[in-house]
């Protein structure tokens, strides 16, 4: 069984209230991975050990076999001493679609349509394991080394009963830009959550915001529950805008790609995805082939609607301002005198 003495534990790659994820270096096969550390009093404390086994089952479950699918961090394994839990899971070197985003400022149409296309792959294949992620996110999302999407933190996951695969209630789960209708309303999540959440998501990469942005948590609460988002006025595709519509919908049962109005084959059909089966020629947009989609290379990572911010002005340290002062005071001065501060009498 390992231990943290099997590891040499390096740069903090995230934090959180309750866990902190770190790369870490294996002793003995110096195979790099990223440890997911986690208080076990700050567990206790706030009543929250469910959470732990829930991410750990998740990842068990999506993981039953020796491969493994696409698309999700790979835990490896997990031990303990006194005071924490130790997930060892595989590392998404590049980072996530937070950070991405930002430095981008808006991803474009065929990158974001890319990317979604692989979060959508992801999901579909998570659900029918029977698991529910429930906190997808920009930041749950990682880039692996080949800037393939890397699904994380099942903190919040459920695995699903086998005879209830509808909506149940749960606990209260989630991100306030991304939570869900019915989560906020009736404290249930399901398939239909996560359908949500990627809504949400595409509608972030494209325009570098969530669709439901306010200033504190109940006030983006009252946006989700009354659907208060808004387009562009103009420039913005008209699929996306239109399977976004579709996605961000009060009713679940109503949302495209979930069952049983919808199914998932629908979402994946959707012209967003495979484009219009109008037999002309369409430019060089990137359209989803979905056989291919995790062996080909990967888009191009590209600026869409928002340009990347401007550059910020380098911090001028106390260093700076030291040695300035010093030169600063150096220099001499002609007052007309003939006389010079830095010449002799």
């Amino acid at each position: 069984m390992s231990s943290p003495d099997d590891f040499q534990f390096g740069e903090v790659l995230g934090e959180g209230s309750w866990s902190m994820v770190v790369k870490a270096v294996h002793a003995r096969s110096g195979k790099v991975f990223a440890v997911k550390i986690v208080s076990k009093a700050f567990l206790k404390k706030e009543d929250m050990v469910s959470h732990a086994m829930a991410e750990r089952d998740a990842l068990l479950k999506l993981f039953r076999g020796r491969g493994g699918p696409p698309g999700f961090v790979r835990l490896y394994s997990t031990f303990q001493d006194l005071t924490s839990l130790y997930y060892v899971m595989s590392l998404a070197p590049n980072g996530d679609f937070k950070d991405l985003v930002k430095k981008c400022g808006s991803l474009s149409l065929d990158c974001a349509r890319y990317y979604t296309a692989q979060i959508l792959d992801a999901v579909q294949w998570m659900h029918a394991q029977g698991v529910i992620h429930r906190d997808l996110k920009p930041e749950n999302i990682l880039l692996d080394e080949y800037l393939r999407i890397k699904l994380a933190d099942f903190g919040s996951a459920y695995v699903m009963d086998p005879g209830n695969l509808g909506l149940r209630k749960s606990t209260f789960v989630g991100t306030a830009a991304y939570i869900s209708p019915e989560m906020l309303l009736h404290n249930t999540s399901g398939k239909s959550t996560d359908i949500w959440a990627i809504g949400s998501i595409l509608y972030y990469l494209l325009l570098g915001r969530p669709p439901f942005l306010a200033p504190t948590e109940y006030l983006t609460f009252m946006k989700v529950k009354s659907l208060d988002f808004v387009f562009p006025e103009s420039g913005f595709d008209a699929d996306a805008k239109d399977v976004i519509y579709h996605i961000l919908v009060l009713e679940p049962s109503d949302r495209l790609g979930v069952d049983p109005k919808s199914s998932p084959t629908a979402l994946r059909k959707h012209p967003f995805f495979v484009g219009h089966n109008s037999g002309l020629p369409h430019s060089q947009a990137y359209f989803v082939d979905w056989s291919t989609l995790w062996t080909i290379d990967p888009i191009e990572i590209k600026s869409g609607l928002v340009p990347p911010p401007s550059p910020q002005p380098e911090e001028i340290t106390q260093e700076f301002w030291d040695t300035f002062v010093h030169e600063f005071s150096l220099v001499a001065v002609d007052d007309g005198s003939g006389e010079n501060s830095d010449s002799e009498a």
